[in-house]
């Protein structure tokens, strides 16, 4: 046992191999590996089961990290899924997208020497896949049915996760969503190369086998009344997303060739799950530009890549180390081909004199300490510069746009837009109406993917315990 503990000592830290770059950029697949049963095993074992386990903490979800870390060293395999799935509805996509090097992996003791935190992310996601691969599915032959009825609007992450706690609380999930398949943005936002939209295909199975029901291309407030929905179920959860694009009001931004990231996405992914070719986005030999530095930028230079840009330049106002995107999307990106530019503030998008972009117009910033948190940029007079351009890609971050049927029911909305949650003693997720909750993105703004899992999980249990309590009271009074 003394051994192991040890282990980090002798084994090093190390990752799946990912596809070799000439090969991966060629395509959309997947770039990560797995591992195989012994490498997973040994990378497990390099866990020190610290006594207070920062990985954990740092997790959104609060995984029980080192808990199945341990199985996974004794080959128990469906229990590692099983455990990991009394925190996490989600976790083969949580193991793909989560920046875990900001998250457990950056917490990991191991992480503050020399030797390398443990490869927390990529044991998760293999654990995952591998159980499914064995037929893994969640037991619920104890969970005793409610009668009540809930309907999630928004098949996204946070309404997923939703919908796996009421079921395993024994209330019935309707779920609804305009589009014809399920994830949000985990379907039509992250681009294939990231998360295979066969995993979220899979997923999509494990909820319908524990009786959650879909009903796609029913659109909320187009197709279906909200009205309706609260005559009809007992709660509603509402996981909007945010997929208002902040403007960044750069003069020029009309020209032909500038884009918008999220729509830029959605409309290449859709064209892929169509078979579709790149008649739209055809950037072979074009110069390509993308604005800000965020995982949703990360994203959009690694697309433009595999569209055949001559060149993709990523500018960020602020240097690396402020970046908010994942370092090891930072790190493909580059290993890809595309080239970063730091204290760079665009200030126009400039015309070729025929209506199409032809370069941004940047000014350099310094980091200027203002005395309330993140230092901010400030511009330097006459530091100004042109970089050459065919495609400009805005990426500067998303705001909720909430539904008007929301406020028309009385749901309270902060000045942003956000849906206000958990105040004046409500219960967590629920909003300013006893039967509406709310969470992820139209709740926080826009943020990770796992954050919105955690709201919709507290979103299922709130609801959950509220309609016991209303059910108790009603049983009291009758007697």
């Amino acid at each position: 046992m003394s051994a192991k503990l040890f282990q980090f000592l002798d084994l090093p830290r190390q990752p799946p191999r990912t596809v070799p770059v000439a090969v991966r950029v060629l395509g959309y697949g997947e770039i990560g590996g797995d591992f195989a049963s012994p490498q997973a095993s040994a990378q497990a074992e390099r866990c020190i089961d610290c006594g207070n386990p920062y990985c954990e903490h740092a997790c959104p979800v609060h995984n029980y990290i080192p808990n199945w870390l341990k199985l996974v060293q004794q080959g128990r395999i469906l229990e590692a899924a099983t455990l990991m799935h009394e925190t996490n509805p989600l976790p083969e996509i949580c193991g793909r997208v989560c920046p875990q090097d900001r998250l457990c992996e950056g917490a990991c003791t191991l992480e503050q020497t020399a030797f390398g935190s443990v490869t927390i992310g990529s044991i998760e996601r293999w654990v995952t896949d591998e159980a499914l691969r064995q037929g893994w599915r969640p037991d619920l032959s104890h969970v005793r049915e409610t009668g009540h009825r809930v309907a999630v609007i928004g098949a996204g992450p946070a309404g997923l996760a939703c919908a796996d706690q009421l079921r395993r609380a024994g209330v019935a999930a309707d779920v609804y969503d305009g589009q014809r398949e399920i994830g949000g943005l985990l379907t039509f936002g992250i681009p294939p190369f990231k998360l295979d939209k066969g995993v979220v295909r899979t997923r999509r199975e494990v909820l319908e086998g524990m009786g959650v029901r879909f009903l796609l291309g029913k659109e909320v407030g187009r197709d279906v009344e909200f009205g309706a929905l609260l005559d009809e179920y007992d709660a509603v959860f509402v996981g909007t997303g945010a997929y208002t694009y902040v403007d960044g009001q750069l003069p020029g931004r009309e020209l032909q060739g500038v884009h918008d990231a999220l729509p830029f996405l959605i409309a290449n992914t859709e064209r892929l799950m169509r078979d579709e070719p790149a008649t739209v986005f055809d950037f072979r030999d074009k110069h390509v530009v993308v604005l800000g530095g965020g995982d949703t930028g990360m994203d959009c230079n690694r697309t433009a890549i595999r569209l055949g840009a001559a060149s993709v330049t990523c500018v960020y106002r602020r240097d690396e180390a402020s970046m908010p995107g994942s370092a090891r999307e930072v790190n493909y990106s580059r290993e890809e081909g595309v080239t970063f530019l730091f204290h760079r503030q665009p200030i126009a998008i400039l015309d070729n004199g025929h209506g199409e972009v032809r370069g941004v117009r940047v000014v350099e910033t310094r980091l200027v300490d203002t005395g309330d948190g993140r230092p901010k940029p400030q511009n330097i007079p006459g530091s100004e510069s042109d970089l050459v351009a065919d495609v400009v890609i805005q990426s500067f971050g998303f705001l909720p746009s909430p539904p008007h049927w929301l406020a028309a029911h009385g749901v309270a909305l902060s000045p942003s837009g956000k849906v206000v949650t958990g105040a004046n003693g409500m219960l967590p997720q629920q909003t300013s109406h006893p039967r509406i909750f709310a969470g992820g993105d139209n709740v926080r703004g826009a943020d990770l993917v796992v954050r919105a899992v955690y709201d919709g999980r507290e979103a299922g249990a709130s609801i959950a315990s509220a309609l016991t309590r209303k059910s108790e009271k009603a049983v009291s009074v009758e007697r």
